[in-house]
């Protein structure tokens, strides 16, 4: 298991969940308009649950059906950084 940041976070920011993680494992860069948990590197403390001023943070199996793809957009940002931020401008576009 780990947590997973949703739509709510984008363009807000707070970074507060950086502040608190004890691993490091939540990251972003300044072009990103969200943070990222990286998966493999989280250790389930759930320290920044409720560190995070927009409730953006849910444990993987507890994110809402509506934010379903940001399991897989927390993951595919370590990755493919590129693919991930346009596909959050998709998502906002049409929001």
């Amino acid at each position: 298991m780990t947590f997973v940041i949703v739509e709510s976070c984008i363009d807000v920011l707070d970074q507060s969940c950086i502040e608190v993680c004890p691993v490091d494992c939540i990251h972003t860069d300044s072009e990103d308009r969200m943070c990222y948990i990286e998966p493999n590197e989280c250790i389930d403390c759930a320290l920044c649950e409720p560190a995070c001023p927009v409730e953006a943070i849910f444990k993987d199996e507890d994110v809402p059906e509506s934010d379903a793809e940001f399991a897989h957009l927390n993951r595919l940002w370590f990755k493919d950084k590129t693919t991930t931020r346009a596909r959050i401008e998709e998502l906002m576009g049409s929001s």
